[in-house]
């Protein structure tokens, strides 16, 4: 076993040795089914930092390596009962390399290929002949000789490469170091028989130039489009409930924490904070804590139209539409509020549903990294707004609309000047500001909430066992609360969601440009008529 070629399956002992380990083992069957086919065969996987990109990387080498023993590793675990399971186990030459380990021994960025290259033919020509070395001294050259050569059963390579993309973040204004690299990739795979599976893991999907990206044979799975491998990209849902069982830790403050990012209808959570948390029982902020709330700061302060708004608008638990597609999957090339949202999907800052297309803040820990990075950030409107929101919303319980009123006039006040406040769009940010705190106590608001005979604006459901009234709200432009309130009571919107809540209280809030805000506030009761 080397460094490179057929590492062994000591990394992925040890994880399984940890404390807590989450099996998703079963992500290698579908590897199997993709096996030598020219079309699937090439893998990309980009997700964030600290969302197990590495033990996926360390699992599959364990799995494919030739040379070494891995089933009592596996013995226990999902991938046992596939029935292609013994067809692979230690039966492929891996060649895994972790880029990141490579920037600080190649000469120059520029030459970051031509580094990986040697290291790795200095173990191929121990491991099978020193003579390629004279006859071919490139390493695509060297694997086809082998491959063409060699009679055994599964003669093709495995590679399995971790932090492929490391260059675009260390060196990111670097193009010609950039595209060296992509071209060192691209002659290592592109139409290259001896390739039986290509892995690839990172932060960003592949960089694109021009009309196509360098290395176009690769299928993606990214944040923006996981694909199949949606459940692989973190903790399900029922993975971390039955954590929270063995652990004896409250799953409904785990959701509120660390919940929220959305893979179609799956709930994926970030596994560093879950196993944090599941071992040291105390609810706080682990996976943003990795990295300074600068790198954040960095992308919220860009300059381009509409990016601040829908940052105050994902504050308040609101949404905003994207178009991902203009992202060129780096870190400089922004051009647009949309550029820079798709980025901080990818760097995990933010949560994409893919069947609206929209982008928000997926939990308490990631929020409160948006809070330390605006507080610092010449926000200080937004922070004075955010920070009266507790109050304002125990007003709401109250049912003192006057109050409320005043409470929604003092965030329009702190926050017209970045919400350019002069229309229905701006009154609906407004008050999912003013009612930011909701967080601790409610879902995520539901915008367009179908619901009686039409769409109520806002609703806000409660958390599991938090005993708080749903909210159901109205917002009216140049009209009055009383008929916010009275469209609420005509169209029911109240109605569809008595199954899910116990009390439920009606708020009607208006802007009137010569009158200013008023708001109404009622609960309401169940027509039995």
């Amino acid at each position: 076993m080397g460094l490179y070629l057929n590492p062994g399956n000591d990394a992925f002992r040890q994880a399984v040795s940890d404390d807590i380990y989450i099996d998703k083992t079963d992500m290698i069957s579908i590897m199997n089914e993709r096996l030598n086919k020219p079309s699937v065969k090439f893998v990309c996987v980009s997700r964030p930092r600290r969302f197990g990109k590495s033990m996926a990387a360390n699992m599959l080498t364990a799995y494919y390596c030739r040379g070494c023993d891995s089933s009592s590793l596996f013995a226990d675990y999902k991938i046992v009962k596939s029935d292609c399971y013994m067809e692979h186990l230690n039966c492929h030459d891996v060649i895994y390399i972790n880029v990141q380990q490579f920037l600080r021994r190649a000469e120059s960025l520029r030459q970051l290929g031509q580094c990986i290259e040697e290291a790795v033919l200095k173990e191929v020509y121990a491991a099978y002949s020193a003579s390629l070395a004279e006859e071919y001294g490139n390493l695509p050259d060297t694997l086809t000789a082998i491959y063409m050569n060699e009679t055994r059963e599964n003669k093709g390579f495995i590679f399995v490469i971790d932090e492929w993309d490391c260059i675009f973040r260390v060196a990111k204004d670097d193009i010609n170091a950039q595209k060296s690299y992509l071209d060192f990739l691209r002659d290592l795979f592109k139409d290259r028989l001896y390739v039986s599976l290509a892995y690839m893991t990172g932060i960003l999907p592949i960089k694109k130039y021009g009309t196509h990206s360098a290395i176009n044979i690769f299928d993606e799975h990214s944040m923006i489009d996981p694909k199949n491998l949606r459940e692989y990209f973190g903790f399900t849902e029922e993975e971390v409930r039955e954590q929270c069982e063995i652990c004896g830790l409250d799953y409904g403050e785990v959701e509120k924490w660390y919940d929220g990012y959305r893979m179609g209808k799956l709930h994926i959570y970030n596994p560093k904070s879950v196993v944090d948390v599941l071992m040291w029982k105390k609810f706080k902020s682990y996976w943003t804590g990795t990295e300074t709330y600068e790198a954040l700061k960095i992308y919220i302060d860009q300059n381009f139209d509409g990016l601040k708004e829908a940052i105050v608008e994902m504050l308040g638990n609101g949404r905003c539409k994207i178009e991902p597609s203009t992202f060129q999957n780096d870190m400089t090339t922004l051009k647009t509020r949309d550029d820079v949202l798709t980025l901080l999907v990818h760097l995990g800052y933010l949560t994409f549903e893919e069947e609206t297309s929209e982008v928000s803040i997926p939990n308490l820990e990631v929020a409160q990294e948006f809070m330390r990075a605006v507080r610092v950030g010449g926000w200080d409107g937004v922070i004075r707004a955010l920070d009266c929101s507790e109050r304002l919303l125990r007003k709401t319980w109250e049912l003192d609309g006057e109050a409320v009123a005043g409470g929604v006039a003092a965030v329009h006040n702190e926050t017209a000047s970045i919400l350019k406040y002069n229309n229905e769009n701006s009154l609906t940010c407004t008050v999912l500001m003013a009612y930011y705190s909701t967080k601790d106590y409610y879902l995520n608001p539901i915008m367009e909430f179908p619901s009686g005979k039409g769409y109520a604006d806002v609703v806000y459901l409660p958390r599991r066992n938090v005993d708080r009234p749903a909210l159901v709200v109205e917002l009216k432009w140049n009209k009055s609360a009383a008929g916010a309130i009275a469209q609420i009571k005509k169209k029911q919107y109240a109605s569809w969601i008595e199954e899910y809540t116990g009390e439920i209280l009606l708020v009607g809030i208006t802007y009137n440009e010569k009158k200013g805000h008023e708001c109404i506030i009622e609960k309401y009761i169940k027509d039995i008529g």
